[in-house]
């Protein structure tokens, strides 16, 4: 894991990263008490980080390391140690407790430093003085203050803080989806999925730019980073995007775009559907039906603008050599069995999350084996030798997956004490104050508050720790404020409103981590990178609006009182197959209108007349639900409305309509 560790540490390092794998593959089928998986699960992460991000190559560093590995991991492992005893005196610390949750907690802050960078660290400092300093706060946020044992007890020794939710749905569910996506991935998944894309739509007009939005929603779906997503499809596609015309900072702001997307959309999430189900005591299958038809119709939207982005700069197809899409489909169907598995296990079996993954898990292994038999006999190699390549494979994939899997635990750990932080003083509450205070009560100034401060959260953070962070600050918000203004607003279309305003921090400057990545690839400024990638991106920002307003969009209606008339705060879910597709069908026509007046182009460029028709048309798309509540003359009207709309822009648009015309 090191660049140049000894060979010693190294071996060490590979065989706890094996043996991490394996204890999770294990824990399905043989579960143990809860808590206790939590704190075997933070140790292996802990005894790895200090390796996996050390801070030199030199002896006595290494060394160093060593040693903040052994002391990280017993800090993790305190909890399984001594269960029984913290068990038997809850809020009573003894002296070598709170010794063990210093050293913890500030060792689990170096560790998210390295691993995640800074911005999570000041951010967990500054909530932990929030409990000391908080009675000399203003009155407005001020709270009684927690003594110092009080801080460290429920920060490290209770299921509140660092062993709370977060890490437990990291141990529970999130690795084995992790390895499954690094099963696949050294499988050959990745590769396959861009080569799939870039033969099916690299010879039309824009082609490798449609072919990385596709390359990085089907990688996104097996990714729980949008910088490794950034990083695994912007290496081919940004260099080919630039070959057919793309500036270096529009072809980085398209992977930019994709990639960042690629964690709002189902199964994965970024590993964030779990904590959202687990949040809010619901169904993993319900977090991905409520983001499935947002999620498609972002990628939708982002693949018209990059063809309207085409015209604007009058692009000519890719003239290169594209294998054909028939050939390539069938070399790697076998990649689609684990993802049919998971889908099979989740919806129609009802298994949990952690056994649909772990069969997944069992149907990639199988895969290797196979394919490691079938080269055997092609190859005639000996038996020993193609079993020798198997276990290697095998290893390599364990190891990585619990390489890909250490800043996730560290950052929900760390993440987790600032909900350890909150549920101590009371800060929610306080925050719910301020924002109804500074937007005097209105529900729209409350949510574009809500979303500016989730961006600023949500810089510089993984998105396990981003959805923690603006989750546990912000979501409360919307749902309390909602309904003093009469709003009733569903649970999750709150968390997924500030779930969506917390990815976009990866491309939003200046800190925007995925927009580095991809400048770097590209050779391109990454502050423009980030900007770009930010306007491109607005397409995302109004679909949270229009799914807190418009529950129909998440597949949610309110049950209706029969006694006041009012909806319930209670939904049902739409299960209706000609609703879905009726649903889906309105969200992509709004978003491609949408996409068409920002980007002002279409087949040729828009006029302001065309532009504003467009905004209207998208607006009626997107909060169909107003339609729908109307009677039916004024339905029928402002179907008829639209309709003229778009036939205004279309008939100015497109030469086929005007030669008729004519």
């Amino acid at each position: 894991m090191n660049k140049n560790p000894s060979n010693a540490l190294r071996a060490i390092a590979g065989i706890v990263a094996f043996s991490w794998a394996l204890f999770q593959l294990i824990i399905p089928l043989y579960p143990i008490n809860d808590t206790l998986v939590r704190s075997l699960h933070l140790s292996f992460a802990m005894f790895l980080v200090f390796f996996q991000f050390p801070l030199g190559n030199k002896k006595p560093l290494q060394w160093l390391h060593l040693l903040f590995s052994i002391l990280g991991c017993f800090s993790a492992l305190y909890l399984f140690l001594d269960y029984e005893g913290l068990s038997s005196r809850p809020g009573m610390p003894l002296w070598r407790d709170l010794l063990v949750s210093v050293v913890g907690i500030a060792l689990l802050l170096e560790a998210s430093r390295r691993s995640l960078g800074i911005a999570l660290p000041i951010l967990v400092v500054g909530f932990i003085m929030y409990c000391f300093f908080g009675p000399y706060m203003p009155e407005i946020i001020s709270h009684r203050g927690a003594s110092f044992s009080k801080t460290m007890d429920h920060l490290y020794l209770t299921t509140e803080g660092v062993f709370g939710v977060p890490l437990r749905v990291s141990a529970s569910f999130v690795f084995l989806f992790v390895l499954l996506g690094s099963l696949l991935e050294k499988a050959g998944a990745s590769k396959y999925f861009i080569d799939l894309s870039f033969s099916l739509l690299g010879k039309f007009r824009a082609g490798p730019a449609k072919a990385a939005v596709v390359a990085s929603g089907l990688t996104g779906m097996i990714s729980g980073s949008s910088i490794a997503n950034t990083v695994t499809t912007g290496t081919f596609t940004i260099p080919l995007m630039k070959k057919i015309g793309f500036t270096p900072e529009k072809a980085a702001a398209i992977e930019v775009a994709a990639s960042t997307n690629g964690q709002l959309m189902p199964p994965l999430m970024g590993a964030a559907a779990f904590i959202i189900a687990e949040f809010l005591g619901i169904s993993y299958i319900d977090v991905v039906k409520a983001s499935v038809i947002p999620a498609f119709v972002s990628y939708i939207g982002l693949f018209f603008l990059v063809h309207f982005e085409s015209f604007k700069i009058n692009l000519k197809p890719y003239d290169g050599y594209i294998e054909a899409f028939a050939s390539i489909f069938i070399k790697g169907i076998h990649f689609l069995l684990p993802i049919a598995a998971l889908v099979i296990s989740l919806a129609w079996l009802k298994l949990s999350a952690t056994l649909a993954a772990f069969y997944a898990c069992l149907c990639v292994l199988g895969l290797m084996l196979i394919k490691n038999s079938i080269n055997i006999i092609q190859k005639k190699t000996t038996l020993y030798q193609g079993a020798k390549i198997f276990a290697c494979q095998v290893y390599d994939s364990m190891t990585s997956g619990s390489k890909n899997m250490v800043p996730i635990s560290i950052a929900t750990a760390t993440a987790g004490m600032i909900v350890g932080t909150i549920t101590l003083t009371g800060l929610g509450q306080s925050m719910i104050n301020v924002i109804e205070m500074l937007s005097f009560g209105n529900i729209y100034l409350v949510l574009i508050m809500v979303a500016l401060t989730c961006l600023i959260l949500g810089m510089g953070l993984p998105t396990t720790a981003n959805y923690i962070v603006v989750s546990s600050v912000s979501a409360p918000i919307i749902l309390q404020l909602g309904i003093k203004q009469g709003f009733i607003i569903p649970a999750i279309a709150a968390h997924l409103f500030v779930f969506y305003f917390g990815i976009l921090a990866d491309d939003t400057p200046p800190v925007g981590l995925a927009a580095y990545a991809a400048a770097g690839i590209a050779k391109s400024n990454p502050v423009q990178t980030g900007i770009q990638g930010f306007l491109y991106d607005i397409r995302t920002a109004i679909l949270p609006f229009a799914f807190v307003f418009n529950p129909n969009l998440l597949l949610l209606v309110g049950v209706k009182e029969q006694e006041t008339g009012f909806y319930a705060s209670h939904w049902i879910w739409i299960e209706s197959p000609l609703q879905m597709i009726g649903i889906f069908m309105m969200a992509t026509v709004g978003m491609i209108a949408f996409v068409s007046s920002i980007s002002g182009y279409m087949r040729t460029k828009l006029s302001a007349t065309d532009r504003i028709l467009l905004l209207i048309v998208s607006y009626y798309f997107f909060r169909f639900d107003q339609m729908m509540h109307q009677k039916m003359f004024m339905t029928i009207l402002h179907c008829l409305g639209m309709v003229f709309m778009l036939f205004i822009v279309l008939y100015r648009q497109w030469p086929f309509l005007k030669r008729k015309a004519i």
